[in-house]
């Protein structure tokens, strides 16, 4: 079985109600949804939630929500390792199986990167396959404030290498992670060489954690699509 599972819990600080919030003309979740259907790669696509109002609206968007979150894990404090764990305990697959982690904030994700994650899958023994993107500026050039208010490298000894010689880095963009259930229930690390990168650009990157994110995330979108709403 190939399982989608989108995380969804009903709490969010930062921004209320973000799970289903309006984007672009619908609940955020109901892209993540929709990405992992157009995909046509998944058996079933699965919403994991403890909250009433989002179980409606994933089911609204063609989603399943076949069991309720417990409580404990739907804190604050869970990642997203413990929720897949569960998931996959909840749906009963086993080694031969396949469950994807998509979030719910994830408007840019598209059936093709998915797809992408499922090959890289299929084709090696790895743990996970996972979106990942290119930093926009040298992390090597990163600089630190002082408790002085003045400015100093994280690594001076990066001050005088080339831009072009310094190693191209990459970090996690926050929208799928391929992964094999014993891999999600075993707790394997997700940062390791267990795991393949599949490569997305950064014009369709953008992590939503705060309003000015998704003030930023919404005007890229448009800027994309040229226009509000629609794929």
């Amino acid at each position: 079985m190939r399982l989608a599972v989108i995380p969804a819990r009903g709490g969010s600080k930062r921004i209320p109600r973000k799970n289903v919030r309006d984007f672009c003309g619908k609940p955020i979740i109901a892209w993540s949804i929709e990405a992992a259907t157009a995909a046509a790669c998944f058996d079933r696509v699965v919403v994991s939630t403890d909250d009433t109002e989002v179980a409606s609206i994933a089911r609204a968007w063609g989603a399943e929500v076949p069991f309720v979150r417990p409580a404990e894990l739907s804190d604050d404090h869970t990642g997203t390792g413990p929720v897949m764990a569960h998931a996959a305990s909840a749906c009963q697959l086993d080694d031969g199986d396949l469950l994807c982690a998509i979030y719910a904030t994830a408007p840019f994700l598209s059936a093709e990167d998915l797809l992408g994650g499922l090959r890289a899958m299929e084709d090696s023994d790895a743990d996970y396959a996972l979106s990942v993107t290119t930093f926009p500026f040298p992390i090597q050039r990163a600089v630190r404030t002082t408790k002085a208010g003045r400015l100093e490298m994280l690594d001076p000894s990066q001050a005088e290498v080339r831009s072009q010689d310094l190693e191209e880095a990459w970090h996690d963009a926050g929208q799928f992670y391929w992964g094999r259930p014993r891999a999600w229930t075993e707790g394997a690390p997700i940062f390791s060489s267990g795991s393949l990168p599949v490569p997305i650009p950064r014009h369709r990157v953008q992590d939503i954690d705060t309003p000015e994110d998704w003030q930023r995330a919404e005007l890229m979108f448009q800027a994309l699509h040229g226009r509000k709403g629609g794929a």
